[in-house]
């Protein structure tokens, strides 16, 4: 019985998540299909603009489902970026900085997966420790913002600048030229970060044991499951897919800032809720995270293209929507406590 309790409010979060983000997007090119809404590369521009976000909040949903959370993502990502900046502006080859970028996420999470698992240390403490601590280190290597051109790295910048076009979908502007819809490279690695998460947490022993441990700690330890590795994994996974989330976030950025990517832990995490993950742990789809992206991408989007509404607009209804979603979690928990007590 607690099995189809649990896979319902998964499937309810999920349709719910995807008809706020249908009703949203159609009311846009309702509004605004007059302003290029309603064309496919708006939608691609929203995929190319949040790439960096979906691998952030793909490795949000894996620790928030071990009902754990990660603040440090944000500051991360800013790290990363100036890492990237600085070193191919010192000559370093741009394929050397980005291995080095993931080789520092893999040790990050497992320092933090360790205090949080081997040592139980609260969470929140430890990621904050590591918020500031990556704040910190930004500003170390470089106080200034520093620029990736053609000259710093040809090879970063052809990345960054490469165009995926698409055989379907575009239009001929009122010049009378056709306009191919396009993507990104890094839209394609968001993808196949979204795609392998989805298969690791349906498919295999390890994303099993992360539900197993969200929904009890005590019944997954009487299992056997080893819960103080299982979470270090947890955050070990958070931090390399956040590492990958700045490679992508530097790609569509192509600087890196001491004041880069504030605040977008809080967009992952609201994300991840909007999506269906439960802050209680056991209940989150990943596909559910990133329609959770989209709605938000979505707002922003609405708002830029309305030009008279002000740019903290996206801010008060992202606030709004996660109040809403948190209030219906809320249901869907006293529900699962009731069935757990039957």
């Amino acid at each position: 019985m607690k099995k189809k309790t649990k896979m319902n409010s998964n499937t309810i979060l999920l349709l719910i998540t995807i008809a706020l983000f249908a009703v949203l997007y159609l009311g846009g090119c309702i509004a605004y299909g007059d302003k290029g809404f309603s064309h496919l590369q708006t939608f691609l521009n929203i995929l190319i603009t949040n790439a960096g976000l979906i691998c952030v909040a793909c490795g949000l949903t894996i620790v928030m489902l071990t009902a754990g959370i990660d603040i440090s993502v944000g500051a991360m990502i800013a790290m990363d970026c100036m890492l990237l900046a600085v070193g191919m502006q010192s000559g370093m080859n741009a394929i050397v900085m980005v291995i080095l970028v993931l080789v520092i996420g893999l040790v990050f999470g497992i320092v933090q997966g360790f205090l949080v698992g081997y040592l139980q240390i609260q969470p929140f403490i430890v990621t904050m420790a590591g918020m500031f601590f990556c704040r910190g280190m930004t500003a170390v290597i470089c106080t200034d913002q520093v620029s990736i051109t053609e000259q710093t790295s040809a090879l970063f910048y052809k990345w960054a600048n490469t165009k995926i076009t698409l055989p379907f979908g575009g239009y001929v502007n009122g010049k009378g030229v056709y306009m191919a819809p396009y993507i990104r490279p890094g839209v394609i690695i968001a993808l196949l970060v979204l795609v392998a998460t989805f298969i690791m947490l349906r498919y295999t022993k390890l994303g099993r044991s992360f539900y197993a441990i969200g929904g009890s700690e005590q019944s997954a330890a009487m299992m056997g499951l080893n819960v103080k590795l299982t979470k270090m994994k947890a955050y070990v996974l958070s931090s390399i897919l956040c590492s990958i989330g700045g490679i992508c976030y530097c790609l569509n950025t192509m600087a890196g800032s001491v004041s880069q990517a504030l605040g977008l832990e809080m967009d992952a995490i609201s994300s991840a809720v909007i999506g269906g993950t439960l802050l209680t742990g056991g209940v989150g789809n990943v596909f559910g995270t990133f329609f959770g992206v989209l709605i938000n991408g979505t707002i922003s989007s609405i708002v830029k293209t309305n030009g008279k509404l002000a740019s903290s607009w996206p801010n008060i209804l992202t606030a709004m929507l996660l109040f809403v979603f948190i209030v219906i979690q809320s249901i869907f928990a006293a529900i699962r406590a009731r069935s757990k007590n039957k």
